[in-house]
C-alpha cells in the first residue's frame, strides 16, 4: 500500500493528528532545520534556589514533577531525587526539553524528537551531542541548582 493510498483509508482526521506534529516540528525553515531567531544559547552561569515551599516550588511536590526556570529543566524524578538539566536542546538550541516518565524518566525534546538520559547522555540517533546537566544540592526546604 502506498503512502497516499495508506493516509487515505485512515480518513483526513487521523491523517491530520498524524501528520501535522511532525510537519509542525520538522520544518521551522521547509528543510528540517531551525531558524535562526529559533535558536537559543545553553544557558551558563546557573545559581538559583527553589524554596519547595513556596509556590513555585509546589510544581515540585510530586516524583515525575517538573518546573522551568531560567532556561533550566527542575525535576523531581521518579525516584524523588531533584536533577537538572538544560531547556535547551543540544540537538539545534530549541528550548523544548521537558521531562517525562518514559523508560525511567527522561529528558525529551519535542522539536526533532532527541531523548536523554538523566545524565544528558543521548539516547537515540538524533544528535551525539549531550545534554547539560546542572548540579542541585537539597538543604531544609531549599533547592539550589548550579553549575
Amino acid at each position: 500500500m502506498e503512502r497516499k493510498e495508506f493516509l487515505r483509508s485512515l480518513g483526513a482526521g487521523a491523517a491530520f493528528a498524524i501528520v501535522f506534529p511532525c510537519v509542525q516540528g520538522c520544518s521551522k525553515d521547509g528543510n528540517g532545520d531551525v531558524s535562526p531567531e529559533d535558536m537559543r544559547p545553553i544557558p551558563t552561569g546557573i545559581d538559583f534556589t527553589i524554596d519547595l515551599s513556596s509556590n513555585e516550588g509546589t510544581g515540585l511536590q510530586n516524583n515525575g514533577d517538573y518546573i522551568l526556570k531560567d532556561y533550566v529543566v527542575v525535576v523531581k524524578n521518579l525516584e524523588g531525587n531533584f536533577v537538572a538539566a538544560s531547556q535547551i536542546c543540544s540537538h539545534q538550541q530549541t528550548e523544548e526539553v521537558r521531562f517525562v516518565e518514559n523508560d525511567g524518566g527522561i529528558y525529551y525534546c519535542s522539536t526533532h524528537g532527541a531523548r536523554f538520559d538523566q545524565t544528558g547522555k543521548p539516547l537515540n540517533s538524533i544528535t551525539s551531542n549531550p545534554l547539560k546537566i546542572f548540579q542541585t544540592e537539597l538543604t531544609g526546604n531549599l533547592l539550589r541548582v548550579f553549575e
